[in-house]
C-alpha cells in the first residue's frame, strides 16, 4: 500500500469526524440559546445546569413578552424588527444601486487614476468606525438627520459602498470581455450590456454582497446607538437587545428569546438565498 492510498483512507475516516465536530461547535451555542429561550424561568433557577427539556415543558411566554408592545408591558421588539428591516433593506438596495455601476466602471472603463481609485476604496477601512463616529455625529446633527432612520441608512451606505465596489470589481473582471463585445456588435449600449449580460453572470456576487450589506446593517450597534438613542420608537433590534442585556429586571430567558429574534431573520434569509449564490454562473452567456 503506497502513501497516497494511506492518506486517502485516513482522510476518508477523518472527514466525517471533523465535519461533525465543527457542526457541533458551530450549532451548539445557537441550540443552547434556543433551548434557554423556551425554558420557564422558574425551572431554570431550580435546575440551571439542565440542558434539555421535553417539548411538554416548553413555553412561549418569553417570546410573547419580547414581541408585545411596550404599552402593553412587553419589550416592543416587533416595532424594533420593523425599524431594522426598513434600514437594512434600504441600505442594501441603495448600496447595490451605487456599487454595481461603480464596480463595472472600475473593472471595464479606462480613466485617469483608475488604479488609485480602486485601492482608495479599501483605504476607507484603515480607519476604525470609532474615529468616524464623532464627525458623523456632529455633521448629521447640524443637518438635522440625527435621530432618523434615514440618516442611519446613509451612514450604513457610506460604510458598505467602498467594500462592495471592491468585491464586485474583483468578480466582474473574471467575466470575459468577449461577451460584452458581442453585445456591442448586436447594438447594445453600456447600460443594456450591464443589465442583460453582466448582471445575470454576476448574480452570485451581487447576492453575496447583498447578504453582506444586509447583515452589517442588521447587526450594527455603534452608529445606531449614537443616532437613535434619544427616541426608543426609532430603535433598531440591536439596541433593544442591548437594553435587555443591561437590565437586571429582565430574565435571561427573555434575553435569549430576544437573541433568537435577532438571529433568526439572518438565518432565514441566508438559507433562502443559498441557491441564488450558486445560480447565474452561466446565465446570459451567448450560446454557440
Amino acid at each position: 500500500m503506497d502513501r497516497a492510498s494511506v492518506e486517502m483512507r485516513v482522510l476518508r475516516v477523518l472527514r466525517p469526524i471533523v465535519i461533525t465536530v465543527l457542526a457541533v461547535i458551530t450549532l451548539f451555542p445557537f441550540l443552547y440559546m434556543l433551548l434557554l429561550s423556551v425554558r420557564p424561568i422558574e425551572e431554570l433557577l431550580q435546575h440551571p445546569g439542565r440542558l434539555w427539556l421535553g417539548p411538554s415543558e416548553w413555553t412561549l411566554r418569553t417570546y410573547r413578552e419580547v414581541l408585545t408592545p411596550t404599552e402593553d408591558g412587553g419589550q416592543g421588539f416587533l416595532r424594533l424588527l420593523t425599524n431594522s428591516a426598513i434600514v437594512s433593506v434600504a441600505a442594501t438596495l441603495l448600496t447595490l444601486l451605487v456599487s454595481i455601476p461603480g464596480a463595472y466602471a472600475v473593472a471595464r472603463l479606462r480613466f485617469f487614476g483608475r488604479r488609485q481609485v480602486h485601492f482608495l476604496f479599501l483605504a476607507v477601512y484603515l480607519f476604525p468606525s470609532i474615529l468616524l463616529a464623532i464627525p458623523l455625529f456632529v455633521l448629521f446633527t447640524r443637518l438635522g438627520l440625527r435621530g432618523s432612520l434615514g440618516g442611519l441608512t446613509l451612514v450604513y451606505i457610506a460604510q458598505t459602498v467602498p467594500v462592495s465596489i471592491y468585491m464586485l470589481r474583483n468578480y466582474l473582471t473574471t467575466i470575459p470581455a468577449s461577451l460584452e463585445e458581442a453585445a456591442a456588435v448586436d447594438g447594445s449600449g453600456r447600460l443594456q450590456t450591464l443589465r442583460k449580460v453582466v448582471l445575470p453572470l454576476a448574480a452570485p456576487a451581487v447576492m453575496a454582497n447583498a447578504l453582506y450589506v444586509f447583515m452589517i446593517a442588521w447587526n450594527e450597534f455603534l452608529f445606531a446607538l449614537l443616532f437613535l438613542v434619544e427616541d426608543r420608537a426609532d430603535w433598531t433590534v440591536s439596541l433593544g437587545l442591548a437594553q435587555l442585556s443591561g437590565g437586571i429586571e429582565v430574565s435571561k430567558t427573555v434575553l435569549m428569546a430576544g437573541s433568537v429574534v435577532l438571529t433568526l431573520p439572518i438565518l432565514i434569509i441566508f438559507f433562502a438565498a443559498e441557491r441564488l449564490l450558486t445560480e447565474g454562473l452561466t446565465a446570459g452567456a451567448d450560446k454557440g
